[in-house]
Parts: structure tokens; C-alpha cells; sequence
């Protein structure tokens, strides 16, 4: 590993040669290659399909993640999936996602994909990736999955075969026996070829590509964004920015005998690149314990058993999982443990000593999106972790804080002075970020550097800090209002969890602060008490929530950022409602939906002998679109 405690540190590796001209892998095959080559029979991926410390658990060595991954890149390619078409992958975490992650990015493109969609959603990736083979789960008790894919095949007719993996075999028996007396029918609902994925693999050969490897760099998988919109986004990967992701988790971050524990889900760009990418790099070995990572049964109540298990070294984990970790007693000897790396959404500043105290162990927070190939900046694991910072920019990483005038010219901001943050590294494809062209006009300052949409600012020390979302910014009559300085507030009473703010509709102020509480388990607080809290300690009037609501759960998104959408939805319809109410109106909000143009809408509930005009007026004083619905 290389020193990376400070700036000067930083600094002194980019001082050494250009990142260009580092022996680095020229293709993700490479890439294990050397991996297998250094560390073949070391431990590199486990997994096991339930929580607790004693279950059973599957690994494979990186020779046999080597042979497992070359089966399926021999397979897709005989499948027709050339280097320019798509392997798509609609899955929870399992051995298998692991393998096809890397075989569809030899044979061609990978392109994850959040099983959590809806087939709409789903079916519209498919069809702007024009993906040809998806994988994904057979049909199993109590997993919806296979159907909902099978609906979204049926509206991508570029799928011509489907791979099915089947989690019976990861089961002993009496369980393997019950499966298939009451494992789900799913009726074929599209032309596609459906095939078994461990049977398919098993005809390949093991020890070498069947077909000439591309080393060229070239897009090798697609991400779709968190979806904050109806439709998510696609993001462009390329194996450079792919294999810098691991190039810096080995330099910088993880030695070869480290164990990691990742429970957070493969569709998404921490657990591929950061983690994965790294593990490659490094040698190192993780671990993915159950399908649904955090969301699994028992993983919070076993997760310190785990631990000990496995001898973890670090964790990877979100603020909201540590939230809910430190609502449970640390219950093991997790004296193995050097640090967790927490990224995702900023980390309150109560969590961060919560945790040390209980563990005895830094947070190391870091900063990643899905366009820029994930890793922007982190805390140095060995230098000093400022609270509330997401670290330094990594080497070859180059951050600058730009204000964009209204002609769209730029001008860097000063230190300390809040701006968009805007990123070029190898992991940044300029001009072609996502798939769809219209997406990527105005994305881009000075042609190479990324308008993230974020919100930061650099302190003199060069430590980068975000203070929020550019489109999450609440805006009170004119006056602009940072959401993190409400959830940063709250976050800190002793009975609160989790916090989302956001703008509610206001007929006056065109929106105004909106706060959701998730409190600690078996915590009670009033709102009256919260909102003494909110005006004691937000010291900008504006800025107090005018109404803040408890939860029982805060929405989340798969990676367990708090998702407001769903709390802007709900917002709009007690606004709404209200105003409805107030009137004597007999007509109400029945859904807010979300449309590409006009963002989130309203429909209301139209019956006969309704006073349109009148409705007419009293929606008509919320900057939210509406629509009737019959």
C-alpha cells in the first residue's frame, strides 16, 4: 500500500508518473487474470444465503472465481453477446451475480439492474440498454422477482434469452426438499429462450476465452442512476475507470489478508467498484451475506456475529444501516475490525460518535456517484477523518467547486465557499456519461469536468465537504435553504434515527421546510418536543420546518439513502388535501405519479358534479402540476 494520510500525500503519488503510464489491466479479463495469478487459492468472494453466525456459507478462491467467470463470458459470447451488446442482470446478491457481473463485462457490456423496480422501469432499462441476455432469478417461494422479469422481457424485444439461477441449491436439506412442492409457477410471458444458468455455464470451458480478448479500453458496463425519477438514467462505464476504482482500493485502501463485509446489494456502484474492483486489485476476500444484503433477515441483530465469523477488517456499510446497528448491542469479540468505510448519503455527526463509541473505530466516510465510475474522495484511513468531510480528492481525481452563472459560464469558488462540485478523473467519460445523448448537454464545465448537481465546498486543508443536493434545495420565497442543515439538526436528539427535509408546497412561499423523523427503536419524542429541538438549535429562521411528521420507517432506496420522492409525494398530498378540505371541496388526491416533463403530479379524483373552477383555483395556488383522474 501506498501513504495516503494527507494532500501531501496525494500529491506525491500523482508526482510519480501520469496515471496513463501505471501498469495497469487493459481489460476487466486482465484484470483477474492477475488477481488468479497472485492470489489463486486464496479466498476471494463468500456468500451465504441466510444471516446467522453458524449458517452455511459458499466461497469461492480466485482461481475458481477465475474458471467461473471465463464459463460465463464463453457462454454469453456463444449466446451472441458481442463487446459492444448487453448482459443485463436483474438479482439480489449471490455467487452467481458476482460471476456474471465480470463475465458480462468480458463478453461484452454488463448492465445491473435494481430488482426492486417495477417491470415498467425494468422493461425501459432493457430497452435503452437493448439488452440480449438477462439473468436472473428462477421462480422461488416468496420472491416475486422472476414474474416481474418476465412482464419487463415480454416489452424489451431485444432480449432473445433469458438465464435462470436457481437459489434451491444453496439450501440443505429438509429445506431443499419443501422448494419444488411449493416453488411459484411463472408463466412465460415473452418469446426470449429461458435457459438454466448454472447448467448453461457448466458446457463452457474453464481454462481460457474461446474468443480473442478486447484491450482496447472500451464501455464494459452500464449503471443505471438511484432513480429519483420515473426512469432512471443509464450511466457509460469504461474499463479504465473500472479498474482505477480497484487500482486505488488496493494502493490506497486494502491489503491482500484484509476480510471486508459488504451487505449492500451488486446492482449498485459501491459494492462493484470500490469493493469488488478493489478485491481484484488487491487480492483481499468479501463477503455478502444474505440476498438483500442489510435488508435480510437477522442481518442487523447477527451482523457483529458476523463479524466475528469472518474475521472482518473492514466494513462497508450507509448511514442508515448504522443507524440501525447501533440500536442493537454489539453482541461479539469484533476485534478484527479497523475501520468501516460508510458513503451513500452524508453521515450525521451524533452517528459517527455513536458508533466510535460503541466499537471503538472511525467511520472513514467517502464520496462516489454512478457517473463519474463511483470514487471521487475519501477520509485517509491513516490520516485525519474530519467529521462531516468526505476527504480528500483521490490521486488523478481533480475537484473544483464552480458557480455557473445564468449564461452558464463558470467561476471557481473560494475556500469554504459553497458550490456545485464538479470532478474529472479516469473514471469521468466526458461527453457521453449516459447513454442517452440529450442527457449529457450542459453536464459537463470546461468539456471535462462533471457537474455532479451536488452541493460542496473545499476547506483550506483541502478537505471536501457536501452541504447538499443543487435540485434538493428548498426554496422559500426566493431564498435558498440547504436540507442537510434541518436533517443535521434533528439527527442529533437522542431519540431520532434517520431525518429527511424536504420542501413541502406553500401557496405563499411556493414551498416551504418539511421534515420526516425516524426515531430509535422503542424511542418516543412528540412532535412538539421536535419542533422545540428544530427552533432551539437551526439558527436561520427560514430554515425551521414549518411541519415535521414521524414515520414508523422513513422510505429508503435499495442502498438506504432516504428517498424523497416518496417524501415529496407524500407532502403534496397532505398539502393538497388540506387545501381541498379546507374549501369543502368533495375531491381528493388519489396518487402522485411521476412524469418525465413535469416532475411530480398530483391526480386528483373527479366525479360527476364536480366544480372544476373551483378546484381550478384552490390547486392553482401550488407551483405542483395536477391532473384529473376519473
Amino acid at each position: 500500500m501506498t501513504a495516503f494520510a494527507t494532500i501531501a500525500d496525494r500529491d506525491a503519488i500523482e508526482a510519480e508518473m501520469p496515471y496513463a503510464a501505471r501498469n495497469t489491466a487493459k481489460s476487466i479479463y486482465d484484470f483477474l487474470t492477475r488477481a488468479r495469478d497472485a492470489h489463486g487459492p486464496k479466498p476471494a468472494v463468500s456468500f451465504q444465503l441466510q444471516s446467522g453466525p453458524t449458517d452455511a456459507a459458499q466461497t469461492m478462491t480466485w482461481a475458481q472465481y477465475h474458471a467461473s467467470v471465463t464459463q460465463a463470458a464463453n457462454l454469453f459470447r456463444a449466446l451472441g453477446v458481442g463487446p459492444d451488446d448487453v448482459v443485463a442482470f436483474v438479482l439480489p446478491n449471490c455467487m452467481e451475480t458476482a460471476v456474471t457481473v465480470l463475465g458480462g463485462s468480458v463478453a461484452g457490456i454488463v448492465n445491473p439492474i435494481n430488482p426492486l423496480l417495477d417491470a415498467d422501469q425494468i422493461a425501459s432499462i432493457l430497452r435503452e440498454t437493448g439488452a440480449k441476455v438477462v439473468v436472473t432469478l428462477k421462480a422461488f417461494p416468496k420472491i416475486d422477482l422472476p414474474q416481474k422479469v418476465a412482464k419487463a422481457v415480454r416489452h424489451a424485444s431485444s432480449v432473445k434469452t433469458v438465464l435462470e439461477i436457481d437459489l434451491k441449491r444453496y439450501l440443505s436439506p429438509p429445506k431443499s426438499w419443501i422448494v419444488p412442492l411449493i416453488r411459484p409457477k411463472n408463466p412465460v410471458a415473452h418469446s426470449a429462450e429461458v435457459r438454466d444458468f448454472n447448467a448453461e455455464i457448466a458446457r463452457h470451458p474453464s481454462d481460457g476465452l474461446t474468443f480473442d480478448d478486447v484491450l482496447d479500453d472500451r464501455v464494459a458496463a452500464y449503471f443505471h442512476t438511484g432513480g429519483t425519477t420515473g426512469m432512471p438514467k443509464v450511466a457509460q462505464h469504461k474499463v479504465s475507470g473500472m479498474v482505477y476504482n480497484g487500482w486505488l482500493g488496493a494502493n490506497l485502501m486494502f491489503k491482500s489478508n484484509d476480510v471486508v463485509i459488504c451487505p449492500l446489494p451488486m446492482f449498485h456502484v459501491f459494492a462493484i467498484y470500490p469493493i469488488l474492483m478493489s478485491m481484484i486489485a488487491s487480492g483481499a476476500h468479501v463477503v455478502f451475506p444474505t440476498p438483500a444484503g442489510y435488508r435480510g433477515d437477522g442481518v442487523f441483530d447477527n451482523f457483529w456475529k458476523l463479524v466475528e465469523r469472518w474475521k472482518i477488517t473492514y466494513m462497508i456499510t450507509v448511514p442508515t444501516a448504522l443507524s440501525a446497528l447501533m440500536q442493537r448491542p454489539v453482541n461479539a469479540d469484533i476485534s478484527t475490525l479497523r475501520g468501516a468505510f460508510s458513503g451513500s448519503a452524508p453521515l450525521p455527526l451524533e452517528l459517527f460518535k455513536r458508533f466510535e463509541a460503541a466499537t471503538g473505530v472511525q467511520i472513514i466516510e467517502g464520496y462516489g456517484l454512478t457517473e463519474c465510475t463511483c470514487l471521487v474522495s475519501c477520509n485517509p484511513p491513516e490520516g485525519i477523518k474530519k467529521i462531516g468531510s468526505v476527504g480528500i480528492p483521490f490521486p488523478y481525481t481533480h475537484v473544483r467547486i464552480l458557480y455557473h452563472d445564468a449564461a452558464g459560464n463558470p467561476t471557481d469558488c473560494g475556500i469554504d465557499q459553497v458550490g456545485e462540485i464538479c470532478v474529472a478523473n479516469p473514471g469521468v467519460f466526458p461527453g457521453s456519461t449516459y447513454t442517452e445523448v440529450d442527457k449529457n448537454h450542459d453536464l459537463f464545465a470546461e468539456s471535462i469536468y462533471l457537474r455532479t448537481g451536488d452541493l460542496g465546498r473545499l476547506d483550506a486543508d483541502g478537505y471536501l465537504y457536501i452541504t447538499g443536493r443543487a435540485k434538493d434545495l428548498i426554496i422559500r420565497g426566493g431564498h435558498n435553504i440547504d436540507p442537510a442543515e434541518i436533517e443535521e439538526v434533528l439527527a442529533g436528539h437522542p431519540a431520532v434515527a434517520i431525518v429527511g427535509a424536504i420542501g413541502q408546497p406553500d401557496a405563499h412561499a411556493g414551498e416551504v421546510p418539511c421534515a420526516y423523523v425516524e426515531l430509535i427503536k422503542d424511542a418516543e419524542v412528540s412532535i412538539d418536543d421536535l419542533m422545540a429541538f428544530a427552533r432551539q438549535h437551526i439558527h436561520e429562521r427560514a430554515a425551521v420546518p414549518k411541519v415535521i411528521e414521524i414515520l414508523a420507517e422513513l422510505p429508503k432506496t435499495a442502498v438506504g439513502k432516504v428517498f424523497k420522492p416518496d417524501l415529496r409525494r407524500l407532502a403534496i398530498t397532505r398539502i393538497y388535501n388540506e387545501a381541498l378540505v379546507a374549501t369543502g371541496l368533495p375531491v381528493r388526491v388519489v396518487a402522485v405519479v411521476e412524469d418525465k416533463k413535469r416532475g411530480l403530479v398530483a391526480q386528483i379524483t373527479r366525479d360527476a358534479g364536480t366544480d372544476d373552477a373551483a378546484v381550478t383555483a384552490v390547486l392553482g395556488d401550488f407551483v405542483r402540476p395536477w391532473d384529473w383522474v376519473e
